[in-house]
């Protein structure tokens, strides 16, 4: 049963978007998931040695990859060999999630019902979208709009002129104003005439106690999710791209970017204006300094800088 609250999705068999698939392994698509998210009847894909790991513990019924990839793959997994794996894969979420390339006006959008809202507090202006939950004594700045489906905890306090959809946020959570959140992520496939745009069907995942500054912009997932852990604040002007995944107790300063897929540990501290590149690990208690670029992947109990963002004592000897 597909578990995807935000999006709607078609029942098709991968016969039918697949021409090169074995027909005694047909199955209508449950989900298309990560590689190590991926259960029976799901829908993968594999585009880089990176993730072999991964790709040999796969659960999933079938995985887009390559001829080169394909031998990485678990017999249970049947190979969908293609040349442009990130190519397929966007067509195939067009075809099982039409709506999750563009991100369509929400136009269920109403003034919240006290009935439903007793404990909760809305400024002017406020709009709800369908299916809405929101937890007890949470407060709403004016103009603030929560589109349908987005979950909040208790205790929130969310400022004005937020937009909200695609989410899930957790208890005693505060974010400031001016903050969209859970927005599609930057994806498409160049094409000479029209660009291929990849669509986005994962969400925004924020847990307890997190605090989000003033005009930060979070991008939900790609088929992954983009997920923020608790006790981390994060101050103004951030932004964070589809599927980077942030851990508990860090401190993010102001105008850091956040490039797609990058995962970042637990109690990391970085400076202002710094960069991270996308797909790279980032351990815990790491330290990066402010305005570096950092574009490989950093062990557990680093401080770095500069760029590229190399460990500090070598970073002063070149000065």
């Amino acid at each position: 049963m597909n578990s995807n609250i935000f999006f709607t999705k078609k029942n098709i068999k991968i016969s039918k978007i697949f021409n090169n698939i074995n027909k005694k392994k047909d199955f209508i698509i449950n989900e298309v998931k990560p590689l190590n998210n991926s259960k029976k009847n799901d829908l993968t894909f594999f585009d880089s040695i990176k993730y072999k790991d991964l790709a040999i513990k796969t659960n999933a019924s079938a995985c887009i990859t390559t001829e080169k990839l394909k031998k990485f793959l678990p017999n249970t997994t049947d190979k969908i060999v293609v040349k442009n794996v990130l190519f397929e894969l966007a067509k195939a979420l067009k075809q099982i999630y039409p709506n999750a390339d563009i991100d369509f006006p929400d136009l269920s959008l109403k003034k919240p019902v006290f009935n439903n809202f007793r404990s909760v507090k809305f400024g002017n202006n406020v709009l709800i979208g369908k299916n809405v939950k929101i937890g007890k004594n949470s407060i709403f700045g004016s103009n603030t709009i929560i589109e349908k489906s987005v979950i909040i905890g208790k205790n929130c306090v969310i400022g004005s002129n937020c937009i909200i959809k695609n989410t899930i946020i957790g208890n005693n959570v505060v974010i400031q104003d001016n903050c969209k959140i859970g927005q599609k992520g930057f994806g498409f496939i160049p094409l000479a005439k029209s660009n291929f745009k990849f669509p986005h069907i994962g969400k925004v995942l924020i847990d307890d106690h997190v605090e989000i500054a003033s005009g930060c912009t979070i991008d939900r997932g790609s088929v992954d999710d983009t997920s923020i852990g608790s006790n981390t604040y994060i101050d103004n002007q951030v932004h964070i791209a589809h599927n980077v995944k942030i851990g508990s107790d860090c401190m993010i300063a102001g105008q850091v970017g956040f490039a797609g897929s990058s995962k970042i540990g637990n109690k990391v501290s970085i400076g202002g204006q710094a960069g991270i590149s996308g797909h790279l690990r980032i351990g815990n208690n790491v330290k990066i300094g402010g305005a570096s670029g950092v574009v490989r992947d950093i062990e557990d109990n680093q401080l770095v800088m500069g760029y590229p963002a190399v460990p500090l004592k070598e970073f002063l000897k070149k000065k």
